[in-house]
């Protein structure tokens, strides 16, 4: 049976391009001239509203075309020695005028990822945004000297983009009592500054026995910064930047790495982005299907990817990345002004080596390695190991129990001709054990993991109509006892990750135009729970709209969005709900109710 060429032309642009529309300006619908503000919605961060007691600015610079040349790379400079201060925060600013791409960056101090991002859209007159992150968690770098910045944005100038991005980054500096017990949410500031997380600032509900526990202190990653982080970066990175390119599943990026024998902790924080055939990985469909169809698209090989972490060539931890959307993702009208979830800050993820000290504490080179499951080209990673130093003592360890699995993985493809179903279903169940001896006596650390990955994406009206449902679930419980088997403190954590896509593409009313009626439901939802409720995120968005497409530009369309923010941290809470329609923000109302709308 021969596939109609009408159906053919369709699925070129559905596959090449998912409306990913990669070209021209998004059309202002009002007179105004002025550039836009782009924002992702987020909590705003305690200090947003307090006098720094100094300021660094550690770069401005325009990137043109640095496609192919290296990143850029300056004296890092550190606060003064008069400058007192326990609280750091990164600030990004850029504007882009001109035609451009979405683009991805990245900020290093001496190899070790501070923030990972990506770029707003081009509009006709302009576009800028501002990007606050908490980098309290790299104080031990940052109070350093003798270090050097590096910052990539990998941009294309050429006749048809012609867009420049002027960056500046600077390095804010507090000596504010504000306490934030879990930073492990993306602390980013794009909402004006009338905006307050209430209950921040000298703040006694707790008393210093919360901040000083030493079991907290061991069960929150960054509530104190590491002494010192290592970065497992590349080695090239003052060059060609720090992040490894990974091509393939069977791409293994390794290094290797000696630690102190005083370290009582370890977290490795992992930083990843998706790019080229993988950019819509959740959107992938079988290389079965592909190849039988003759279809020229790379994007394939299933819609899983799993991040592996492994010392000495043995599993010890894994991710799902959180599927954030590109700026251009879908629909590019869904990201004007607001950009979807993570698209500004993109989630690092942490885990926690603390139980495998036993093998990384005998003054050895160990080697830390990293894969993607499933992976196709090309994914962007690097990793900070953040190490927790004992002052007194050298410290002893031991792993007891090690089972860390890799996941279960059962698919089922079913296809005829351009219509099908694919379907993925995973499950790991790991437990780790190990025991540290320090100052702080004899403390036994059991970690135990459950995750769920779900998959199901259908094709139909012969290949025309795309729909996925996608679901995240992973619940990690962490126990600390004492010498003697008592339990010294224990927390829950549940990530929930549920996606839903919908694209449906039909013959324009002109020749070689196409139609795309879009959808998206997403939800980032994170839970820490150690007796009460520690710190809980529910991040929502609901987008509906169509465009008019030629090729890869956008000829007209309209859509709507609405993302549905709510934070409480144990202190207080922060609701903020966005409306937006054909580019105009239309309801922004916050609150500082807290608000439960998660079925956990």
């Amino acid at each position: 049976m021969t596939i109609p060429k009408l159906i053919i032309l369709i699925l070129s642009i559905f596959f090449t391009k998912p409306i990913q529309s990669t070209t021209h300006f998004i059309k202002s619908t009002t007179n105004d001239t002025t550039p836009k503000q782009y924002f992702e919605v987020t909590h705003p961060l305690p200090t947003d509203n307090i006098t720094p007691s100094c300021s660094v600015n550690l770069l401005n610079h325009t990137f043109s075309n640095t496609t192919n040349t290296s990143s850029v790379t300056v004296n890092y400079t550190t606060p003064p020695d008069t400058c007192n201060w326990s609280i750091a925060v990164l600030q990004f600013q850029a504007e882009c005028k001109d035609e451009q791409y979405d683009r991805i960056a990245g900020i290093w101090i001496n190899g070790i990822e501070l923030l990972r991002t990506s770029t707003a859209q081009p509009t006709e007159n302009g576009s800028f945004w501002n990007v606050r992150k908490d980098v309290s968690r790299y104080s031990s770098v940052i109070s350093q000297s003798n270090l050097t910045l590096t910052v990539m944005l990998q941009n294309l100038v050429n006749d048809e983009f012609t867009g420049v991005y002027d960056v500046n980054i600077t390095l804010l500096f507090y000596t504010t009592s504000v306490r934030v017990p879990l930073s492990i949410v993306s602390e980013i500031h794009t909402s004006p500054s009338s905006r307050k997380l209430i209950s921040v600032e000298n703040d006694q509900e707790f008393g210093d026995e919360f901040y000083s526990n030493l079991a907290l202190q061991l069960l929150y990653p960054y509530n104190n910064p590491a002494d010192s982080i290592v970065p497992i970066s590349a080695s090239g990175g003052v060059n060609e930047s720090f992040w490894f390119r990974i091509e393939d599943e069977f791409d293994v990026k390794t290094q290797k790495v000696q630690i102190s024998n005083k370290t009582y902790k370890a977290v490795l924080e992992l930083y990843v982005s998706f790019h080229g055939n993988d950019e819509s990985w959740y959107m992938n469909p079988s290389d079965s299907y592909v190849e039988t169809n003759h279809l020229s698209t790379g994007q394939a090989h299933g819609a899983y990817r799993e991040v592996l972490v492994t010392i000495d060539g043995k599993l010890v931890g894994a991710v799902v990345p959180f599927p954030v959307i590109s700026t251009r993702g879908i629909n590019r009208l869904f990201w004007d002004p607001v950009v979807s979830i993570g698209a500004f800050n993109l989630p690092s993820y942490d885990i926690d080596l603390t139980p495998f000290l036993g093998i990384l504490l005998d003054e050895k080179n160990h080697t830390i390695g990293i894969k993607i499951a499933d992976g196709i080209s090309f994914w962007l990673v690097d990793a900070n190991l953040h190490l927790w130093f004992d002052k007194s003592n050298v410290v002893k360890a031991k792993t007891l129990k090690s089972n860390v699995p890799t996941m279960e993985v059962q698919r089922s493809t079913e296809f005829e001709l351009l219509d099908g179903e694919f379907e993925i279903q995973g499950e790991r169940e790991s437990k780790v054990t190990g025991w540290v001896y320090s100052s702080a006596g004899n403390l036994q650390t059991q970690c135990t993991e459950k995750i769920k990955f779900k998959s199901k994406l259908k094709y139909k009206d012969q290949g025309t109509k795309k729909e996925l449902d996608q679901k995240y679930k992973r619940k990690t419980r962490i126990k600390i006892t004492n010498e003697v088997g008592k339990v010294v403190d224990s927390l829950e954590v549940k990530f929930k990750y549920p996606l839903k896509i919908s694209i449906e593409t039909k013959p324009g009313l002109d020749i070689g135009t196409s139609v795309m009626t879009t959808k998206v439901v997403q939800e980032r939802s994170e839970r820490f729970y150690g007796g009460k409720e520690l710190m809980v995120l529910s991040h929502k968005q609901n987008c509906t709209g169509l465009v008019v497409v030629k090729g890869s530009s956008v000829l007209s369309g309209s859509a709507e969005t609405q993302q549905n923010y709510n934070y409480n941290n144990g202190r207080g809470c922060y609701s903020r709900v966005v409306d937006v329609v054909g580019g105009v923000v239309v309801g922004d109302d916050t609150s500082s109710i807290c608000v439960s709308d998660v079925n956990w």
